[in-house]
């Protein structure tokens, strides 16, 4: 039963991710982040300027978010079409 699990396991095994795979997954991590912080902060803020601030910084981190995850299904559309051929 245990070779079995192992087939399973090494039949599942993903290869390894390229640099700018890597790096895409890293900014993402980072963009979700700093939304979540602007999310808190514009929670938290009392001045109008401070309200706006946060609106236009939530707003430009949701933006760069999406091109981001866009760019990384491009990249990975495009390293499947490498692996293939």
């Amino acid at each position: 039963m245990k070779a079995g699990l192992m087939f399973r396991k090494e039949k599942t095994k993903q290869k390894p991710l390229t640099y700018e795979e890597k790096y895409l997954l890293e900014e993402i991590a980072m963009t979700k982040n700093a939304i979540e912080t602007a999310y808190s902060n514009f929670e938290n803020a009392v001045e109008p300027d401070l309200i706006d601030c946060y609106i236009y910084q939530l707003n430009s981190e949701q933006k760069r978010y999406k091109y981001l995850i866009e760019r990384a299904k491009a990249v990975q559309y495009r390293n499947e079409q490498l692996c293939r051929n």
